[in-house]
């Protein structure tokens, strides 16, 4: 044993050496998949939409959206924050569901993803784009923060979260397969146990801690077969949040946030008491 720790002993260290200094400088390209190819845009479901370009707060970057009116006046927004890879092309199916049930929609981008420009995302900046697509819907189309609902499907729960909590005045939050932080997901793959996660990871995303701090109506969705954020996330976060608080296990769904009608109609019916409360 003597032997073969002093052959090998000095070999392993610097292979662990080189991996966590891999894990630390390039941790968000482990967390952010962003792609800037849009596979749809709202045109294949015939929606009526416009292009938004939203400059980023200190820089010369612009963020890009599609904002999706409904067909039906003054009625409540939803601000719909997708999930760590692909682009908002990859989500238009979903915002058109909502559009469905009544909702005018917007789809945003974060820097890196789309054509949203900007340097590759981190936590604090896809914060910020949320911000930024909050004020233009506040401030920019003036409207009331009692109108608008933030959505947030996978990491983009936690990007929603973060928002939600910023913004008391909002009517309401709906996550959709949501992770409690990154913390507890690498704790599904052994191989970070071999690391201290505590003092590496830069990027937290811990909706654990934000969630009681809550002031607005919240729905947890989940899919009971997600096989990458298991549903007892979902229900460690309802069970840390204040009321008024549902929560929707959808048995036979998997990450995708795509949902049966049934499971749509469920959501509508959460909407509509959001909206129709004082």
């Amino acid at each position: 044993m003597k032997r073969y720790l002093k052959k090998y002993g000095r070999a392993i260290a610097i292979a662990y050496l080189f991996l966590g200094t891999l894990l630390w400088i390039f941790q968000e390209r482990l967390v952010f998949h962003p792609s800037s190819t849009l596979a749809h845009t709202p045109d294949l479901y015939e929606l009526e939409y416009e292009e938004v370009w939203l400059p980023v707060w200190g820089t010369s970057a612009k963020l890009h959206g599609w904002w999706i009116p409904s067909k039906q006046p003054q009625t409540p927004v939803l601000l719909y924050l997708h999930h760590n890879a692909g682009n908002i092309g990859a989500n238009v199916s979903q915002a058109s569901a909502f559009q469905r049930l009544g909702y005018s929609v917007f789809l945003v981008d974060y820097r890196g993803f789309g054509q949203s420009e900007g340097n590759f995302p981190n936590e604090t900046q896809v914060y910020e784009d949320a911000e930024i697509a909050w004020e233009y819907l506040t401030k920019t189309r003036k409207i009331s923060p009692q109108e608008i609902l933030i959505y947030g499907h996978s990491l983009g729960s936690a990007i929603a979260v973060n928002l939600a909590v910023q913004h008391p005045e909002a009517r309401g939050l709906i996550t959709h397969n949501a992770l409690t932080s990154l913390r507890d997901m690498t704790k599904r793959f052994g191989v970070f146990y071999l690391f201290p996660i505590d003092l590496m990871l830069r990027q937290e995303f811990d909706s654990l801690t934000k969630i009681p701090s809550l002031e607005i109506p919240v729905l947890f969705i989940h899919g009971v077969r997600d096989p990458q954020i298991p549903a007892k996330m979902s229900q460690k976060l309802y069970d840390a949040a204040p009321e008024p608080k549902q929560l929707l296990l959808i048995p036979d769904a998997g990450h995708d946030n795509n949902m049966k009608e049934e499971d749509l109609q469920k959501v509508g019916q959460f909407l509509e008491q959001m909206v129709s409360s004082e």
